[in-house]
C-alpha cells in the first residue's frame, strides 16, 4: 500500500448492526477483526470489548498506517482530510442521534492516541473536541448543566493550546489559580458555571493572544488539528525514550481513535477513574482503583488531584463498586490476564473507554501469573509465557526493619519496596546522580510522563499530589521503582532547592528512605530485609517439570 493509499482506510466500532464491531468506514460489510498492529493495542481491545457486549461508545479508528504516512509527508495532512473523516463522524452521528457541530443535540468526540503496544501518557489525547460558539448554548439546553458545558469548553481551549499548538500550560495554570483564589475555593471543580464561563473567555482570550489566532470554532477544523497533533505526538522527546527503554523502536507509529464523549464532569453522580482487575504492586485478587467525582479521565491520570481508592469507594458507591469488580472479572476472562481499564460515569450510568494488560511489578507477575493457572484462567505454558520477560531468580521483596522511631510523614503507596537515596527535585539531577553511582530519589509535587527519564534513573519516586493509577505512576510500577504519592505533608521550595516533610525541612542531596509498603517516609539510611517469593517459584518449577514430561506433538510426514 503507498503511503497516499493509506489515507482511503477508516474503521467504525458500534456503529453498524447490534452497535458491536469494527466496520471499514462507508462500506456494509463486516470486516475481520482488526490486530493491534492495524488499529492499535486501544482499538484492537475496544472491538473485542463492544463484540461481548460492554458498555464502549461508539467510534472511528485511523490506522497506524496513517500515522506513518503522515510523518513521511512533508506538507501535514492531505488537502480533502477533513472530507475523508466526516463520513466515519456520520456514523458516530447516527449510532449517537447527536450532531458533529449541531446546534440543537451537538456531539463531541475525544481524540486518543493507541500504538500497538500500550505506552501509558506518553502520547497526546484531546477531549471534548467540537465544542464552540454555536455548540455550547445547544450543549447546555441538551443537559440543562450550564456548569458542565462551561467546564468542558474551558478544557477543550486550554487541552488545543498546549498539543496542538505547543503552548505552555503555565499562564493557564496561573489564570486558574487566580479565578480560585478570587472565588476562594481550592480546585476547579468546585467553582460555579459563572466563574467558569469568566474563566473560559480569559482563556479564549489567552490563546488568541499566544497563538495570533482565535480559537477554532469549526468542528471538523477542531478535529483535524487534534488528529494531527496524535500524530505528532509519536514523536515527542517523552515517547521516543519510551520506546528507547523498552525496546520499541520497530513499532509502526500510533493509530487514532475518535470517540463519542461521554462525561464524568456533570455533577456528583458523574464521575472518571482508573481500575485494576488485580493490584499491580502484589498481585493480589483485589480490585484496585482510583476514581474522582465530577470529573475527566485526563484528571485521574494527570497527578494532579487528591482521588478515591477502592476501600472508599466500595463505602460510598457500593453499586458502582460491585460494577467495576464484575467488570473487572469479565475483562480478565475475555483477555485472560490482569487488566488496567479506563471508565467514565456519566449520570450514574458506567462506559468503558480502554482496557490493557496492566503493567504490574515482577513480584506481582509472578503471583498473578501464578494464581490465573489455579483459577482456570490460563493454563502453564502461557503462564510461562507471561513470565518470560523477568528474571524469577532476582524477584524479591524488601522491606523495613522496624524503623526506630515515627515516619517524618506518610503518602499513599503506589509500588512496593524500600528506596533510599539522595533528595532530587528534577529528572535532570536523579540523572546525574545515577550516573555518578548515587541512588537519587524523585520528590515533585506532581510528576508527569516527561519525567520519564527522570523515573528511570531514580530509585524512588515521591509526590506531594497525585493517584496511584495516575500515568507516572503506572510507568514507575513497570519500571519496579518504590512510588508514593498524595504525601500531603511534602512541600518544595524549588527556588531554595529544599522542601519540608513534615515539620523537618531538607535539601537536595539529603538522605532519605521511601517505604512502599506502608506509604511512610524516613530520614538518612534505614536497614532493610529481603524476602523471596518461594512459594510461587516452586509452582513455577513444578509447571515446568510437568511441561517437560509431556511428549512432544507428532509430526505429520
Amino acid at each position: 500500500m503507498s503511503s497516499e493509499n493509506a489515507w482511503d482506510d477508516i474503521y467504525v466500532l458500534g456503529c453498524g448492526e447490534g452497535g458491536a464491531g469494527f466496520q471499514p468506514s462507508g462500506k456494509l460489510e463486516t470486516c475481520p477483526i482488526a490486530g493491534a498492529d492495524v488499529v492499535g493495542s486501544k482499538a484492537a481491545n475496544l472491538i473485542r470489548m463492544a463484540e461481548a457486549g460492554l458498555p464502549v461508545p461508539p467510534a472511528f479508528v485511523l490506522p497506524t498506517a496513517q500515522c506513518r504516512a503522515y510523518l513521511q509527508r512533508s506538507k501535514g495532512l492531505p488537502t480533502d482530510f477533513a472530507g475523508r473523516v466526516a463520513p466515519a463522524v456520520k456514523q458516530i452521528e447516527k449510532a449517537t442521534g447527536l450532531t458533529f457541530g449541531g446546534g440543537r443535540r451537538p456531539l463531541l468526540v475525544s481524540v486518543r492516541s493507541g500504538a500497538a503496544v500500550s505506552m501509558p501518557g506518553m502520547m497526546a489525547t484531546i477531549l471534548n473536541v467540537g465544542l464552540g460558539e454555536r455548540t455550547l448554548p445547544a450543549l447546555i439546553r441538551l443537559t440543562g448543566n450550564p456548569r458542565h458545558a462551561w467546564d468542558s469548553y474551558r478544557r477543550l481551549v486550554q487541552t488545543y493550546a498546549e498539543v496542538v499548538h505547543d503552548l505552555p500550560a503555565d499562564p493557564f495554570e496561573r489564570r486558574l489559580a487566580e479565578q480560585l483564589q478570587l472565588e476562594e475555593v481550592p480546585a476547579a471543580d468546585e467553582l460555579d458555571a459563572a466563574a467558569l464561563k469568566e474563566l473560559t473567555c480569559e482563556y479564549l482570550a489567552l490563546f488568541e493572544s499566544q497563538t495570533g489566532r482565535p480559537f477554532p470554532q469549526e468542528p471538523l477544523a477542531q478535529l483535524t488539528g487534534a488528529i494531527e497533533a496524535v500524530f505528532r505526538s509519536w514523536q515527542s522527546p517523552r515517547a521516543v525514550e519510551y520506546r528507547r527503554m523498552h525496546s520499541l523502536n520497530d513499532l509502526a507509529g500510533t493509530a487514532v481513535t475518535v470517540q463519542a464523549m461521554v462525561y464524568g464532569n456533570m455533577g456528583g453522580t458523574s464521575g472518571s477513574g482508573v481500575a485494576f482487575s488485580r493490584n499491580p504492586t502484589t498481585g493480589e485478587n483485589l480490585l484496585y482503583l482510583d476514581y474522582l467525582a465530577n470529573a475527566q479521565g485526563e484528571d485521574v491520570v494527570s497527578g494532579r488531584y487528591p482521588l478515591q481508592d477502592s476501600s472508599s469507594l466500595q463505602q460510598t458507591m457500593p453499586e458502582l463498586y460491585r460494577q467495576l469488580r464484575q467488570i473487572g472479572r469479565q475483562l480478565e476472562r475475555l483477555f485472560h490476564d490482569a487488566q488496567d481499564f479506563e471508565f467514565t460515569v456519566q449520570e450514574g450510568r458506567l462506559h468503558l473507554l480502554q482496557s490493557r494488560r496492566a503493567k504490574r511489578t515482577p513480584w506481582a507477575a509472578l503471583r498473578i501469573a501464578c494464581e490465573l493457572v489455579q483459577q482456570g484462567l490460563i493454563d502453564e505454558a502461557t503462564a510461562l509465557k507471561h513470565l518470560a520477560g523477568y528474571d524469577l531468580d532476582t524477584i524479591e521483596n524488601v522491606r523495613l526493619l522496624s524503623p526506630s522511631g515515627p515516619p517524618l510523614c506518610t503518602g499513599v503507596p503506589a509500588s512496593a519496596g524500600v528506596a533510599v537515596g539522595t533528595i532530587a527535585f528534577n529528572s535532570e539531577t536523579a540523572v546525574r546522580s545515577a550516573a555518578a553511582g548515587q541512588p537519587a530519589l524523585l520528590l515533585r509535587t506532581e510528576i508527569a510522563t516527561t519525567d520519564i527519564a527522570g523515573l528511570a534513573a531514580a530509585a524512588g519516586v515521591l509526590t506531594s499530589l497525585g493517584g496511584r493509577t495516575s500515568h507516572a505512576a503506572v510507568v514507575a510500577r513497570q519500571l519496579n521503582k518504590v512510588c508514593i504519592v498524595g504525601c500531603r505533608e511534602l512541600d518544595i521550595d524549588t527556588e531554595r532547592r529544599s522542601c519540608r516533610l513534615g515539620s523537618r525541612w531538607f535539601h537536595e542531596g539529603d538522605m532519605l528512605t521511601l517505604d512502599g509498603q506502608s506509604g511512610a517516609v524516613y530520614a538518612d539510611r534505614l536497614d532493610v530485609i529481603t524476602e523471596k517469593p518461594l512459594i510461587y517459584l516452586r509452582e513455577i518449577n513444578r509447571w515446568k517439570a510437568l511441561l517437560a514430561e509431556k511428549p512432544a506433538p507428532a509430526r505429520v510426514s
